[in-house]
Order: structure tokens, then C-alpha cells, then sequence
């Protein structure tokens, strides 16, 4: 995990936006599915399971190089569960992730133990999975704080 992450994003137009992960990272075009987009990039879903996904991928081969051991290639799909709350919104209630190890399991050693740890070392998930406090501010153009 980056201790100093930031990421800025700026509205092109329409549901576009540029996200700007900071000065050594590819900025990327975020953009809504259609009718509200164009689909121009990925939408905000999609960035939250590609978190996800991501950091359980890195954890669990971070927890078997602990044990210097290879998966071969790692691919991961994670699925959304969406659902409407009370309030007739729609929301992610829930995360499927599968990972698939570039190997079998019995050339891996100690793989029962690296299944019972990893995902203790993914920040990601495991923030999200105990709900995160999101605090937000919104200023107009002359830097007025309209809500906090």
C-alpha cells in the first residue's frame, strides 16, 4: 500500500472524468456506462473491484513469496452484488472475488497456510469489508465550503 496516495480527479465532460493518480502514474478517463455516459473508461465500480481484486492478489502472493513459493500467474475476477437499500438506491452489498493460482495446489508448499493469512494483509478488502467513514467536503469556486 502507498502511504502518501492521492488521487485527483477532473470532469472532462458530460460523466467523464481524468483521474489523476499523481506525477509517475498514467492518468485514466473514468467515465458511467451509458445512458448517463458514454463508457469511455471504467466507472467507479469498476475501480473499487479492481481495488479489491487487486490488493487479495497482491496479498496472497506477498504470503506465498513469504514462503518462497511461485504461483505461476495469478488472475482474479471480482463480481459485484448489487442490490437496492431501503431507500430504493442502488448498492454494492457485496464482493466476489475468485483468484485462480497459475498452478496446482499440490506443487505449492505450505498453501494451507498462506489460505488462512492472506487476506489479514490486503488493506483494501479488509477496510472495506469493516465499512470505511468517508468524510466530504464540497467548496465552490472560490474555495467557500458549502457542505462538510
Amino acid at each position: 500500500m502507498s502511504d502518501n496516495a492521492r488521487v485527483t480527479i477532473t470532469r472532462q465532460s458530460g460523466y467523464q472524468f481524468l483521474v489523476d493518480f499523481g506525477e509517475s502514474l498514467p492518468q485514466w478517463l473514468a467515465d458511467e456506462p451509458a445512458p448517463l455516459g458514454e463508457g469511455g473508461g471504467p466507472a467507479p465500480d469498476h475501480l473499487l473491484l479492481a481495488a479489491v481484486a487487486n490488493c487479495l492478489s497482491a496479498s496472497l502472493l506477498f504470503a506465498l513469496q513469504k514462503f518462497k513459493q511461485d504461483p505461476g500467474s495469478l488472475v482474479a475476477t471480482a463480481t459485484p452484488i448489487v442490490e437496492r437499500n431501503d431507500q430504493k438506491r442502488l448498492r454494492i452489498m457485496g464482493i466476489q472475488v475468485q483468484i485462480s493460482l497459475g498452478k496446482p495446489a499440490a506443487e505449492i508448499e505450505h498453501l494451507d497456510r498462506v489460505l488462512a493469512q492472506f487476506e489479514d494483509f490486503c488493506t483494501v478488502s479488509m477496510s472495506v469489508r469493516q465499512g470505511i467513514d468517508i468524510s466530504v467536503q464540497v467548496r465552490d469556486s472560490t474555495g467557500a465550503q458549502l457542505k462538510r
